[in-house]
């Protein structure tokens, strides 16, 4: 069998929200020429950090999900905004989350965080030698403990369901295949 695309009968706005805005499609089956309507959140691309010291640690961020109720531990990330790029919103985000900097960020990747029902991408970077310079600038809606663990011992952390963000667990995917000479242990 040959897919083939579905015809788009039209589009809607139906509402805007602080990070997404929410989208209606009709869409026409070219299998069954039944046509249906789509629900996307349409939302500005995201980015990941992993942030590594010259230690071979990584810098984490812990904070409580509202989507699960509960804390999660991840890497420092966002929305890039308007006027940035994807590197920097990753270098901003870094500093923001943690009061951490450093001087290069290495773009290590790229997904659709969930394609079904999101139009963006979510953006994955690589910052070496990171080192704590200030004090974290949150927004009133956040509330991070910063941590940090070793590289050696994120697969151990993704196999026992200590990280399970899944954008997370791609960010490491994502850099075990650009520098598998870090997974070396």
């Amino acid at each position: 069998m040959c897919l083939r695309r579905w015809k788009l009968l039209g589009s809607r706005r139906d509402g805007s929200f602080k990070v997404f805005d929410l989208r209606i499609d009709r869409a026409m089956s070219p299998r069954t020429n039944e046509s249906y309507e789509f629900y996307v959140l349409e939302s500005r691309p995201w980015v990941n950090v992993i942030p590594l010291t010259c230690k071979a640690e990584v810098v984490f961020v812990r904070q409580y999900r509202h989507g699960i109720r509960d804390f999660t531990l991840e890497i420092p990330g966002g929305l890039v905004e308007d006027y940035d790029s994807p590197r920097d919103a990753a270098l901003r985000e870094l500093f923001e989350e943690t009061g951490y900097r450093g001087e290069d960020a290495e773009f290590v990747g790229k997904v659709h965080p969930n394609p079904a029902i999101l139009n963006n991408e979510c953006y994955t970077y690589l910052v070496r030698d990171v080192t704590q310079v200030g004090e974290q600038h949150l927004d009133e809606r956040e509330d991070i403990e910063v941590l940090t663990f070793p590289l050696k011992d994120i697969p151990w952390m993704i196999r026992e369901g200590k990280i399970t963000h899944s954008l997370v667990i791609c960010a490491f995917s994502f850099l075990s295949l650009a520098h598998p000479e870090l997974f070396k242990f």
